[in-house]
């Protein structure tokens, strides 16, 4: 059975005193593959030396998250850019809109994030969001993207049928993680009527643990809670559920 976390931070400083025996569970479990999300300048080092000591594994994607748009973002986006122009990237992420933590730079985010799906575009690039309290704002700011092809993953996605449905509908797909093995976070109720091929698994390691681990440390081999979870809800093999959402993201970042 081949795995893939299609959203992780493996380089971040909760994961790195053991990263090795992190990386080992998760090989262990079948995981193939780790698309690891840039969020700002200060995690390119260690996001490259990472897929550097896992080449062909660990995978970065270039961009500027939401919430680290701030007075500097038009300097951090000239970093991620030139990232782009000197090196190959699989995808541009991950970006968005986050009106949870801060709103004093709304303005800012949907400029980042316009320029950021421009650049995708440009680059013939799927992009990874982030959304948090701006899901319909969200989806309204990519649809004019999507109509010119653009397409990619709406990662840790918590929304609700209707969310679910426009998202698909714009031809982008779900990334799926240990929220759905929450008691009330509703997701198993909003894919009710989505199909798997429209679903990728992530963990975003190291947040967002499932349960039982809910409130640790996340890492990737923690990828088959949300597996079993997810197969339970769409009522389908364990193997069957893996074997197409691990095609769905290789459709997705190619390979």
């Amino acid at each position: 059975m081949i795995l893939i976390d299609t959203h992780c931070h493996l380089y971040s400083e909760e994961l790195k005193p053991d990263i090795e025996a992190v990386m080992e569970r998760a090989l262990s479990c079948g995981i193939s593959r780790f698309y690891m999300p840039a969020i700002d300048s200060e995690v390119i080092n260690d996001m490259l030396a990472l897929e550097a000591q896992y080449p062909g594994v660990c995978i970065p994607m270039m961009g500027l998250h939401p919430c680290y748009v701030k007075g500097n973002y038009r300097h951090e986006l000239s970093i991620a850019e030139e990232w782009l122009a000197k090196r190959p990237f699989v995808a541009i992420g991950e970006i968005g809109l986050d009106f949870y933590w801060d709103t004093s730079f709304v303005k800012e985010q949907y400029e980042a994030f316009s320029m950021q799906m421009t650049w995708a575009l440009d680059k013939d690039l799927p992009i990874v969001i982030h959304t948090r309290n701006a899901m319909d704002e969200t989806i309204e700011a990519v649809k004019p993207f999507a109509d010119r092809g653009l397409r990619g993953i709406f990662h840790c996605f918590s929304g609700n049928a209707a969310s679910a449905k426009q998202v698909v509908d714009m031809g982008f797909c779900l990334g799926i993680g240990g929220v759905i093995t929450y008691k009330n976070g509703g997701l198993p109720e909003a894919l009710e009527n989505i199909g798997i091929e429209h679903l990728v698994m992530e963990t975003d390691a190291p947040y967002l643990s499932p349960v039982p681990f809910r409130g640790k440390r996340n890492e990737s081999s923690y990828l088959s809670y949300i597996l079993n979870k997810l197969a339970e809800v769409k009522k389908m093999p364990t193997e069957e559920v893996a074997a197409i959402t691990t095609a769905n993201a290789q459709k997705i970042f190619g390979g």
